[in-house]
């Protein structure tokens, strides 16, 4: 019998439901969020936004634990992270800040919106780079801000600022420079630690466990604000990181000269 002669088996057709199921759930909240600021509740819109960010950590967790990883599942996630981390939060921003510096005047009325553009553009290219480099680059950072740590960092403005009744115009102009500071930074050389490399399974000192208790007293005072701190100080973390290194690298060269 020769290999011409033999019956080929039909290709499986369908897509794992857990992993793709999970995505949806990011694709859903990422879609209310801007369904909740359309009606001005910021805070849940903000609130959906940092859910789809669970939701789209555990999909790949899902995905990997019971060995259901797919083309499609990796292609139906950047859609749905395009939503969720690129045009929710563009959109949930222009509608609680960006878009009242209309009633600055003159170009003012064109900055809000195109700010938010700008971060919704550099949201899609950031995961079309990454989905083309994910098997080439370095594991242990990531090459641009994530974006859902972009994404992080307005929605914890927004939810900071509705809390502390924060709003209008004189917010938009910081709103506006973080949104654009953001988006270049995810289309940036910038590395970023990806804490890949944290295994959870080994022991840690008791103290490390004291730590983790106070962090979670601290985040219980005002949750909006240590996100949107722990957020931001994670946006700034990259641009200060390299500046270091580089100063290492020449007093490295320095000293060898």
């Amino acid at each position: 019998m020769t290999d011409a002669d033999t019956p080929r088996r039909p290709r499986r057709r369908g897509i794992y439901l857990l992993p793709n199921f999970i995505t949806t759930l990011a694709l859903f909240f990422g879609f209310y969020a801007v369904v909740a600021a359309q009606s001005l509740a910021f805070e849940t819109a903000a609130i959906a936004i940092f859910v789809a960010m669970v939701m789209d950590g555990l999909d790949g967790r899902v995905a990997r634990m019971t060995n259901t990883q797919s083309d499609f599942g990796v292609q139906y996630d950047s859609i749905a992270d395009m939503v969720s981390f690129g045009v929710a939060p563009a959109l949930v921003i222009y509608l609680w800040a960006l878009a009242d510096l209309a009633e600055l005047g003159g170009p003012w009325d064109k900055l809000g919106w195109l700010g938010a553009f700008i971060f919704a553009a550099c949201a899609g290219l950031r995961l079309a780079r990454f989905n083309t480099q994910a098997g080439v680059a370095d594991k242990r950072y990531f090459q641009g801000l994530p974006s859902p740590a972009a994404a992080a960092t307005l929605a914890g403005m927004v939810w900071a600022g509705d809390r502390l009744e924060f709003g209008g115009w004189p917010v938009g102009i910081p709103a506006l420079v973080i949104t654009v500071l953001a988006g270049i930074l995810m289309v940036s050389n910038v590395r970023y630690y990806s804490f890949k490399e944290i295994d959870f399974r080994y022991r840690v000192p008791f103290m490390a466990m004291v730590l983790g208790v106070l962090a979670v007293a601290l985040a219980s005072v005002h949750p909006p604000t240590v996100l949107f701190v722990l957020a931001l100080t994670y946006m700034v973390s990259g641009p200060v990181l390299t500046i270091l290194r580089r100063r290492r690298r020449r007093r490295r060269h320095h000293g060898a000269t």
